[in-house]
C-alpha cells in the first residue's frame, strides 16, 4: 500500500480561504472534501440591533468584488419591510450600476484568473508575454465596469451614493451619457474576448444540472424577478426559505445550500443564461453561437464563455439606459420607522444573493439572513470535483491538480474578499 500526498498552501486566482481534501484507493474515491477554513464574519448576527437603514452599507462590506450584490438584495428586504417603493428611473439607475459590478467582476475572473487555467499559465501576467493586447483589451473593460460603479456610487469599491429609497444624489445626465462611446466599445471588447476564449480546449464534461436562478417575462434578470428553476420551480423571492436551506458541515465554516429534498443546485452564469436565453439580445445570443454555444450550456468548463456574454450583455444595456437616462426625481424616497419583514434577491456575478430582515417598530433589525451565491454552489462544486476525479484517476498528480483546481475555478468562488484559496491534498492508497 503506498499513500501519495498532493498538497497547495496556497492558490490565488479566487478569493478567499479553503481547502480540497481527495483520498483515493486505488480506482475508489473514499473522499471528496470542499473545506472553506476561513473564520466565520457573523455579518448576520452583529447586523442585529442596528438601524435597517445600514443594513446596505454594513452588508457591501462582505465582499469588494461584489459591493452591490449585496446593497441591491439589503436594500430590497428593508424597503419591502419598511413598506417604501422606488420609481422607475430609480430601478433604471441601479440596473446600470449593477452593470458595472457584473462587468468588472466577470472580466476580473475570466481574463485574470481563469483563463490561465486553459493555457497551461500561472496567471495573466504570464498572458501578456503572449498576447498582450488581449490582456489590455481586458484591463480596460474592467475599468469600464469601475467607471460605472464611480459615476453612479461614488466610488468603484463599497460605494457611498447608494442609500435605502435610492441614491444620495443622482448623477449629471452629461456624466450618464458621456459614457456611451466607450459601452459601445465594450459591448464588441467582450464579443472579441468571448470569441478567443472559445478557442480552448474544454475538458468534455457535461452535467444534468438544477440551474436556479432569477427570471423575468422581459429583461435578462440582474435586480429583479421570481426565483426560477430549470426543473419548474417558479416562485416569489419571499418564498425562498420555502424550498431552499443552509446546513453546517464540519469541515466548512460556510453554511451550504441545498434544495428541501437535500439534492444540490447551481447557481450563477449557467443557470441564469439557461433559465433566461431567450431574454439575451440578438446580439449576444449571436456571440454565443459563433462561440458554439446553444441556449443551454452543461460544460461547467465554458463558465467562462458565458461570463463574457453576460459582460457583453451588461455593455449592451448600460448604453441602452444611459441613452434615455432622466436624473430620478426625488433622488430618494424617505423610509419611516415601523415594524415589518422584508426580502430581497438579485443576481451577484456568482449567482443569487438573497436577504432575509425582520425589523422592529423602531426600524431596528431583529434578525438577519444573507444567503450568498458560493454557499448554494458548495455541494454542487463538490459532486462536481467529485465526478471530474472520477473521469481523470489515470492523471499524473500534478495533472489531476491542475484539473481540481480548475474544476473550482470554474464557478469563480467568492469565499471572501482574501487573495489565497485552495489548499489541495491527494491521498492515493
Amino acid at each position: 500500500m503506498t499513500e501519495r500526498i498532493i498538497q497547495v498552501d496556497a492558490l490565488a486566482r479566487v478569493e478567499g480561504e479553503g481547502a480540497l481534501y481527495v483520498r483515493l484507493n486505488g480506482a475508489q474515491i473514499e473522499a471528496v472534501e470542499f473545506r472553506i477554513f476561513e473564520p466565520p464574519r457573523f455579518f448576520e448576527a452583529f447586523m442585529v440591533g442596528r438601524d435597517a437603514r445600514e443594513a446596505p452599507d454594513i452588508t457591501s462590506r462582505i465582499c469588494g468584488i461584489c459591493p452591490i450584490a449585496y446593497i441591491m438584495g439589503a436594500s430590497q428586504a428593508v424597503e419591502q419591510a419598511l413598506g417604501i417603493g422606488t420609481s422607475p428611473d430609480i430601478e433604471a439607475l441601479r440596473r446600470m450600476l449593477y452593470c458595472g459590478e457584473w462587468i468588472q467582476s466577470h472580466v476580473l475572473h475570466a481574463a485574470m484568473l481563469h483563463a490561465p487555467d486553459f493555457l497551461g499559465l500561472a496567471d495573466a501576467i504570464e498572458i501578456a508575454k503572449t498576447n498582450p493586447d488581449l490582456v489590455r483589451k481586458a484591463l480596460r473593460l474592467k475599468k469600464l465596469g469601475n467607471t460605472l460603479m464611480e459615476v453612479i456610487g461614488g466610488r468603484s469599491v463599497h460605494p457611498v451614493n447608494t442609500r435605502i429609497g435610492g441614491f444620495y444624489r443622482a448623477p449629471e445626465v452629461e456624466r450618464i451619457r458621456a459614457l456611451i462611446p466607450e459601452l459601445e466599445w465594450g459591448a464588441q471588447a467582450a464579443r472579441e474576448l468571448t470569441l478567443a476564449f472559445a478557442g480552448f480546449d474544454f475538458p468534455a464534461d457535461e452535467y444534468d444540472y438544477h440551474f436556479v436562478s432569477l427570471v423575468h417575462p422581459e429583461d435578462y434578470p440582474i435586480t429583479q424577478g421570481r426565483i426560477g428553476s430549470s426543473r419548474g420551480l417558479d416562485i416569489p423571492v419571499a418564498d425562498f426559505n420555502a424550498h431552499f436551506s443552509e446546513h453546517h458541515v464540519a469541515r466548512s465554516n460556510a453554511l451550504q445550500g441545498r434544495m428541501k429534498d437535500g439534492s444540490a443546485y447551481l447557481v450563477g452564469p449557467l443557470a441564469r443564461y439557461t433559465n433566461n436565453y431567450d431574454r439575451l439580445s440578438a446580439s449576444c445570443q449571436a456571440t454565443a453561437l459563433e462561440a458554439g454555444l446553444g441556449p443551454v450550456v452543461r460544460n461547467p468548463f465554458k463558465s467562462i464563455l458565458v461570463r463574457m456574454i453576460e459582460v457583453q450583455y451588461a455593455c449592451e444595456e448600460a448604453a441602452r439606459i444611459a441613452g434615455s437616462y432622466v436624473a430620478p426625481s426625488p433622488a430618494f424616497f424617505v423610509a419611516p420607522d415601523r415594524a415589518g419583514e422584508g426580502h430581497g434577491c438579485t443576481e451577484a456575478p456568482r449567482g443569487l444573493c438573497y436577504h432575509h430582515y425582520r425589523i422592529d417598530a423602531e426600524g431596528r433589525i431583529e434578525m438577519a439572513q444573507i444567503v450568498p451565491p458560493t454557499s448554494q454552489n458548495q455541494p454542487q462544486i463538490e459532486a462536481d470535483l467529485t465526478r471530474v476525479v472520477a473521469a481523470n484517476l489515470g492523471m499524473a498528480d500534478d495533472a489531476l491538480k491542475w484539473r481540481c483546481e480548475q474544476t473550482i475555478r470554474n464557478y469563480d468562488p467568492c469565499i471572501s474578499c482574501a487573495t489565497h484559496f485552495l489548499k489541495l491534498t491527494v491521498d492515493r492508497v
